[in-house]
């Protein structure tokens, strides 16, 4: 029988190869890379005993249990499927599909929005007051501002100043930004528990990459312990930031438009 193989034969190795690929990525990134070698030497064993050997009773029972921990493996990694799927929806090839249903809802970047949050962020780095910041962008933050209190205030540099305040009993937590406006503030961040966070950046910065991991807002940290700023975007943070780098991120984050951070660096 001739070896038929054929380019749609080609696309599909290479597709296959790629979700591989992708899924190594992400177990790599939540610690869980042994866990995808044992799943890949289960496959394969599934096959050999399955396909080559044509194994009855052992393949039925493989059979079995590929079935049952398929769901198991969709309720072990929910986090990384649903960022995952984040990751699909917010890509900048797919952008036109938000645009076409948020025609209306174009957010101004003007100075009077992104400025009074650059000129707090710079006070509090000089005060070493500790601040996080998170702008919402197309995906919605709703269960997030549901764990802090109502603000619905204009941005203000006053008022981002005075809530981080340290006797303030909103500066623990963090605030949120949505559409030009303080929505809410001592809000709850999931917290990132990726193992190449250098150990130096505190809890804040594990808030705020845990919020980019599985949403697409950005967040911005400022450090209680050494007044670095810093901003997280897409499960990535850029450290010791100046304001016009700052400025430049909060203005991509308000005109929707994704601005790619570099690995993080210690922060000196």
């Amino acid at each position: 029988m001739p070896f038929d193989f054929g380019i749609k034969d080609a696309i599909d190795i290479l597709l296959v190869a790629w979700l591989l690929y992708y899924i190594y990525r992400l177990m790599k990134d939540s610690g869980s890379l042994n866990i995808f070698y044992g799943i890949l030497i289960f496959f394969g064993l599934w096959i050999v005993v399955s396909q080559m050997f044509q194994m009855r009773l052992l393949g039925s029972i493989f059979d079995k249990l590929i079935s049952v921990g398929a769901l198991a493996l969709i309720i072990l990694f929910q986090d990384d499927i649903r960022r995952f799927f984040i990751t699909i929806g917010t890509h900048r090839k797919f952008n036109f599909l938000t645009r076409m249903f948020r025609l209306k809802e174009k957010v101004d970047n003007s100075d009077p929005v992104v400025m009074p949050i650059v000129r707090a962020c710079m006070d509090m780095s000089r005060n070493k007051t500790g601040a996080l910041i998170v702008v919402e962008r197309n995906m919605a933050l709703s269960d997030i501002i549901s764990t802090g209190e109502t603000i619905d205030a204009k941005v203000n540099q006053s008022l981002i100043e005075n809530i981080f305040f340290k006797n303030s009993p909103l500066h623990d937590g963090a605030m949120i930004i949505s559409k030009k406006r303080i929505v809410a503030a001592g809000c709850v961040l999931p917290v990132s528990h990726n193992i190449s966070i250098p150990k130096d950046l505190g809890l804040r910065h594990r808030a705020a990459l845990g919020i980019t991991e599985q949403s697409d807002a950005l967040a911005v940290i400022v450090s209680e312990e050494t007044g670095g700023i810093s901003v997280a975007q897409r499960g990535v943070y850029d450290l010791r930031l100046q304001a016009d780098k700052l400025e430049e991120y909060l203005t991509a984050a308000m005109n929707e438009k994704p601005h790619h951070p570099n690995k993080a660096k210690e922060e000196s």
